[in-house]
C-alpha cells in the first residue's frame, strides 16, 4: 500500500518539471471607487486560472510578479462593492486599474468547473451555481459538506442519518452526479446507499455547481450534474495564515475541530488541515434519541505546489477515516424503544440502554470508510493556450462489521483503487473564438476482501475513456459555447463462488473445483461488458446590460449502468437492502433543455429558470413482493431488483433578494422539481407513475442583516432568520411499498455573528451561531432513508420510521493565525 502511494505521489509531481517558460511579465494598478475615486483598501485581486492572489495596500495599489504572457481573467472584491472580472492582455498591458461601484449585491462570480479557464457565471450558458467560505461557515450547523448546499435552489440530499448526505440536483443523485474534489472526481462506492461523500468538510473553501448533464466536460456518471469541493486558493506571496476552528453541536453533541495554516514564499506553496469531528446519537420529539447514528472522523489534508511563470503545479494528499454507526430502527414493540442486535441468530433484541444512547462510543454494529488520496492539478502555459492536467489516485477501503459476537470479522470488505486523469488544452484562436481538446477518464480495480461475509457486488475492472472538444465565441453581448464527445466505459467483472457451511458466516470459496463442492453456490458469474455513446451541448448567453441576462442551453447526457445496476447480487447491511442486478441493461441518455432569465440591480436580484430532461433507459430499484403482497426476505433483508423505463423530470427555481436598505437583505427560493415515469410503451399504473426520491415543492425565505464596518472592534456583524416549507409529497414511487406519502412540514432558523478585531486592525477571532429547527418540529423528509427504517409492523395509529433531527443549535469559533 505504502509503495503504491509513493509511486503515484512520484507520478502525480512529474508534470510540475517537464515545462518551463522564460517569458514573463507583471501586473500592477489601483483600485479606487468608481463614484468618488478614492482609493478602496483590502480590496482582493485575484487571477483564478494561475491561483495567485494579493490584496490592494492602503492606496488602493496592487502589484503582481513573474506572471506568464497571455489573457487572463482578473476578479477584484471588496465588502460593500459589486465584485468585478475582466480580460487583460498581460502580452500588452502590465498596468490596469479596476474602478468598484457600490452595491449592496456583491456577487459576481467566477468559476473554473466545466471549462478550462475561468468564465463569469453570467456569460456561461450553462445553468451553474457557486458559493464561497463566508456562506459555508454562516452554515455552522451542517454535519458534512453535502448538507451546507443542500438548501440551495434545484439541490437536494439523500440522506442516512446526519453525517451520510449525497447529492442530489434535479431530482437525479448516486451514480449520476459528479463529486469532484479541485477537480478530481470522489471515487468510492457511489453505488451504496448509505455511503456519503469521503471529504472533510473543513478542508472545502467554496462549492462550483453544475446544475444538468455534464458529461461533455466529465464523462459518465455527470448525467445530472457535477458538485466541485475546491479547497483554499494560495494565500498571497510572503504571508502565512490559517485559521483554529471549534464547533459544538447541540443536539448529537457534535465537535468539529480543525485546525489549518497555509503559506507562500516566492511562489512556494503549501497548506495543512488537520480535523476530527465526533457525535453520539441524535434526538428528535418523536424518538428521543436515535440509536445508531453517531460517528467520529478524522481528516488530513496536506498540499505543496509552486507558481511560476510557466504556470503553477500543485500536489495534494488527503486521508478520510470515518466510523459511522449502522442503524436500523428496530424497537420494542410495547415500549417503543430503541432495541439492538446482539447475536447472529438474532433470537431475541434487549432495549438500548439510555447510557448508550448518550454516550459517543462507536458499537459492535458499524461501518468504517477510508480514503487514501494523493492528486496533482497543473497548469502549463505552452505557446499561447494552457495546458492542464489533473491526475489522481484513490484507495477506498470500507467495512461494514455486522457480527455482534464476531467485532473483528466485517460483513462487508471492499477495496477499490481508483485512477483518474484529466488532461486538456486551451487555444485561443482569435477573433472572440476559444476552443479547448482534451481527454479524461479512469480506471478502477475493485477487490473482495478475504475474510468478509457479505458480497453485494463481484470483484471487477473499469476502463473510462473518452476524448472531447469545446469551442466557444464572444461577439460583444452575446457568448456562444457548444462541444462534442464520446465516451466509452469497460467492466470485467471475476466470478466468484460462496461457501455456506458455516451458518452468518459464508466465505469467498478459492477451491480448484467449485461446481462439485458441497456447500458451494455461485454468487457472480464472469461478465465483460462495454459502454460507449456520444454527446454534446450548446447554449447561449445574451447580456442586454450588466443588470440584465438570459441563457440558453441544451445538453445530451451519457451514463453506462453502475457495477452494482449490472451483477448486485447481496445484502448491504448498512442499507438493509438485498440488491439483485441486470446485467443487460443499456446505457442511460438524457436530453435536458435549460432556459434563464437574470436580474441584478444595486438593491434587487432575481431570477428564474425552467429546465426539461427527459431520460431513456433510466435505471432505479423496485422492492419484490410475494403473491400475498409481502416482501420477498432474502438473507434476512428486504429485496430489491433493479429495472429500467423511459423518465421526465422537469423543474423550475426562481430566487427574488431585496434590499430596502445596504444593509437589509430578503432573500427568497422556491424550487420545483417533478419525475415522472413514462413506462416502456405500455401504459403506467398510478403506483409507478412518479420517480423515486424525488424532492417536493420547497420554498425558503431569509431576512438578513450585515454590517461589515461593525461597532468599535466589532466588525463583518450579521444576524438572519430563515423559513422553510417543504410540501407534502404525494408524488412518490408507491409501487411494492418502495416508497410512502411524506406530510408537508416548517422549519424555523437563525444565526449571528460576526468577527473581533484589536486596535492593530487585525482580527481575533469569529464566532458563528447557528439554530436549526428551532421549534423542534417533528418531521420525515422524503428524502431520508431512515424514514422506512422499522420494524416490519408498527402499531396502529403509529407513524412508521425514524424522524429527523429536532432542535439543533451549534457555536462555531475561528481563531485565525495570519503572519509574514
Amino acid at each position: 500500500m505504502k509503495t503504491k502511494i509513493l509511486f503515484s505521489f512520484l507520478l502525480l509531481m512529474l508534470p510540475a518539471f517537464l515545462f518551463a517558460s522564460s517569458v514573463i511579465t507583471q501586473l500592477d494598478g489601483k483600485v479606487t471607487d468608481a463614484k468618488t475615486g478614492e482609493a478602496i483598501p483590502g480590496a482582493v485581486i485575484r487571477i483564478p486560472d494561475l491561483k495567485i492572489v494579493t490584496i490592494s495596500d492602503k492606496n488602493g495599489v496592487y502589484h503582481f510578479n513573474n506572471l506568464p504572457r497571455g489573457t487572463y481573467l482578473v476578479q477584484v472584491s471588496s465588502l460593500g462593492y459589486r465584485a468585478i472580472a475582466e480580460s487583460v492582455n498581460l502580452s500588452v498591458a502590465s498596468n490596469h486599474n479596476f474602478q468598484l461601484q457600490a452595491s449592496a449585491v456583491e456577487v459576481n462570480e467566477v468559476v473554473i468547473t466545466g471549462v478550462s479557464k475561468a468564465t463569469e457565471i453570467k456569460r456561461n450558458p450553462v445553468p451553474m451555481v457557486a458559493i464561497g467560505k463566508s456562506f459555508l461557515d454562516q452554515r455552522a450547523a451542517s454535519n458534512n459538506v453535502i448538507d451546507e448546499i443542500a438548501n440551495l435552489p434545484g439541490i437536494s440530499a439523500v440522506t442516512t442519518g446526519p453525517n451520510i448526505s449525497k447529492p442530489f440536483i434535479h431530482g437525479l443523485g448516486y451514480n449520476r452526479v459528479v463529486t469532484l474534489q479541485d477537480g478530481i472526481r470522489q471515487e468510492g462506492q457511489q453505488w451504496g446507499d448509505e455511503h456519503g461523500i469521503e471529504v472533510d468538510q473543513n478542508t472545502i473553501d467554496r462549492v462550483e455547481i453544475i446544475k444538468g448533464p455534464a458529461s461533455l466536460t466529465y464523462g459518465s456518471d455527470a448525467i445530472g450534474g457535477v458538485v466541485n469541493l475546491l479547497t483554499p486558493q494560495p494565500v498571497a506571496e510572503g504571508t502565512i495564515k490559517g485559521a483554529v476552528t471549534n464547533s459544538y453541536g447541540t443536539n448529537n453533541g457534535l465537535w468539529n475541530n480543525s485546525v489549518n495554516l497555509f503559506g507562500n514564499n516566492k511562489g512556494l506553496v503549501w497548506g495543512t488541515v488537520l480535523s476530527s469531528k465526533v457525535a453520539k446519537d441524535y434526538q428528535n420529539p418523536h424518538d428521543g434519541r436515535v440509536y445508531a447514528t453517531g460517528f467520529k472522523e478524522k481528516d488530513v489534508h496536506l498540499m505543496l505546489g509552486v507558481n511560476k511563470s510557466w504556470g503553477y503545479s500543485y500536489f495534494h494528499a488527503t486521508l478520510f477515516d470515518d466510523q459511522q454507526d449502522i442503524p436500523d430502527g428496530s424497537r420494542d414493540s410495547i415500549t417503543r424503544k430503541f432495541t439492538k442486535q446482539i447475536t447472529d441468530a438474532d433470537t431475541y433484541r434487549p432495549i438500548v440502554s439510555d447510557k448508550e444512547l448518550n454516550s459517543y462510543d462507536i458499537p459492535v454494529l458499524h461501518q468504517r470508510v477510508q480514503l487514501y488520496r494523493v492528486y496533482n492539478n497543473s497548469n502549463f502555459v505552452i505557446g499561447p493556450g494552457n495546458l492542464i492536467v489533473n491526475l489522481g489516485y484513490q484507495y477506498s477501503h470500507r467495512r461494514e462489521y455486522t457480527h455482534p459476537q464476531d467485532a473483528d470479522v466485517p460483513g462487508l470488505n471492499l477495496q477499490l483503487n481508483s485512477y483518474t486523469y484529466d488532461v486538456k488544452y486551451n487555444y485561443p484562436l482569435g477573433n472572440g473564438y476559444d476552443a479547448t481538446l482534451g481527454v479524461n477518464g479512469m480506471y478502477q480495480d475493485n477487490k473482495l476482501g478475504s475474510n468478509s461475509t457479505d458480497f453485494p457486488i463481484p470483484a471487477y475492472h473499469q476502463f473510462d475513456i473518452g476524448p472531447f472538444l469545446v469551442v466557444r465565441k464572444t461577439f460583444g453581448k452575446l457568448d456562444l459555447a457548444g462541444g462534442v464527445r464520446y465516451d466509452s466505459r469497460s467492466f470485467t467483472g471475476q466470478a466468484a463462488y460462496i461457501d455456506t457451511t458455516k451458518a452468518y458466516f459464508p466465505q469467498l470459496y478459492t477451491g480448484a473445483n467449485p461446481t462439485n463442492a458441497n456447500n458451494v453456490t455461485q454468487q457472480f458469474s464472469a461478465l465483460s461488458k462495454t459502454f460507449s455513446g456520444a454527446t454534446g451541448s450548446f447554449g447561449a448567453t445574451y447580456n442586454f446590460s450588466h443588470a440584465f441576462a438570459v441563457k440558453a442551453n441544451i445538453a445530451r447526457g451519457f451514463r453506462a449502468p453502475s457495477i452494482a445496476e449490472l451483477s448486485a447480487n447481496g445484502p448491504d447491511p448498512g442499507s438493509q437492502i438485498y440488491h439483485i442486478g441486470n446485467s443487460d441493461f443499456k446505457p442511460e441518455f438524457s436530453l435536458q433543455e435549460d432556459f434563464g432569465a437574470f436580474l441584478t440591480l444595486p438593491y434587487v436580484s432575481a431570477s428564474m429558470e425552467i429546465y426539461n430532461n427527459r431520460i431513456s433507459n433510466y435505471i432505479f430499484q423496485e422492492q419484490e413482493l410475494n403473491a400475498d403482497g409481502s416482501p420477498v426476505i432474502t438473507q434476512g433483508y428486504n429485496t430489491f431488483t433493479y429495472v429500467q423505463t423511459k423518465a421526465k423530470i422537469q423543474g423550475a427555481e426562481f430566487n427574488l433578494d431585496i434590499h430596502p436598505v445596504s444593509w437589509l437583505h430578503f432573500a427568497n427560493a422556491l424550487t420545483l422539481t417533478y419525475g415522472q415515469n413514462l413506462g416502456n410503451g405500455s401504459p403506467v399504473p398510478d403506483s409507478l407513475k412518479y420517480l423515486p426520491f424525488i424532492p417536493p415543492l420547497h420554498t425558503h425565505s431569509e431576512l438578513r442583516g450585515s454590517f461589515s464596518k461593525g461597532y468599535k472592534s466589532f466588525r463583518n456583524l450579521f444576524a438572519f432568520v430563515g423559513f422553510d416549507h417543504f410540501n407534502a409529497q404525494d408524488r412518490f414511487f408507491a409501487a411494492y411499498g418502495t416508497e410512502t406519502y411524506t406530510a408537508g412540514y416548517n422549519l424555523l432558523s437563525a444565526g449571528l455573528g460576526g468577527s473581533l478585531y484589536n486596535t492593530k486592525g487585525r482580527n481575533v477571532m469569529s464566532l458563528f451561531v447557528e439554530g436549526t429547527n428551532l421549534a423542534n418540529v417533528s418531521y420525515q423528509s422524503n428524502m431520508s432513508r431512515l424514514k422506512y427504517f422499522d420494524n416490519a409492523a408498527v402499531p396502529a395509529g403509529v407513524q412508521p420510521g425514524i424522524f429527523n433531527m429536532g432542535r439543533n443549535i451549534t457555536f462555531k469559533l475561528v481563531i485565525p493565525i495570519d503572519f509574514k
